[in-house]
């Protein structure tokens, strides 16, 4: 019997790189001019499930769902943060039904401007790193101070990102918009980490 597959060299190899996953989503969505008063404030939190308004501690209304997890902010001005979520996509269905549930109240909420703030990813190298010697060769982009933090910061320019990296291999990218950031930005540092490998 011949094999069909070509033979392996050593270039040809798959490398595994691991990927980051994302963890948490921040969007926005403007629900409009309609919750200016307090009064509505309160009709939210006492009619609406899993909500709490409580001005003293926070001046907004803090809404929860369970599907997709997440947690929404709406404050006075109509605008509503919501926090979670871990896609894009779940991150608009749970502000739509945010929306919704505002306007099965009787509020005259809309549905505009949704935007993502921020995307959180991680992501495990699978292997220590020599945070030290990291920090001394990338000075410029780079801040350790273990005493204060136990993870390097690194701000990189491009995509414009933050990650943290810890010792254990552990690496978190936040500042992004979009997905294809948080990738890009593992795939540059990858490299890098692989060079500081304990």
């Amino acid at each position: 019997m011949v094999s069909t597959n070509p033979p392996q060299t050593p270039g040809s190899q798959l490398i595994d790189i691991p990927s980051p996953a994302l963890q948490n989503i921040v969007s926005t969505v403007n629900l409009g001019e309609s919750l200016k008063c307090a009064a509505g404030f309160e009709k939210i939190a006492l009619h609406a499930r899993n909500a709490e308004y409580n001005p003293k501690r926070f001046a907004a209304v803090i809404m929860r769902i369970r599907e997709p997890r997440t947690t929404a902010l709406i404050f006075s001005s109509g605008k509503m943060v919501c926090t979670g979520a871990k896609s894009e996509e779940s991150s608009r269905l749970a502000a739509r039904k945010y929306a919704r549930i505002v306007q099965k109240l009787g509020f005259n909420a809309k549905f505009t401007e949704f935007k993502v703030q921020n995307m959180v990813g991680s992501c495990d190298v699978r292997f220590p790193i020599q945070l030290e010697g990291l920090c001394l060769t990338h000075t410029q982009f780079s801040t350790y101070e273990p005493e204060l933090f136990p993870g390097l910061i690194y701000r990189m320019v491009k995509p414009r990102v933050v990650l943290l990296i810890f010792v254990s291999g552990k690496v978190v990218i936040t500042g992004a918009k979009y997905k294809k950031d948080i990738d890009d930005a593992f795939n540059q540092i990858y490299p890098i980490l692989k060079g500081f490998k304990k």
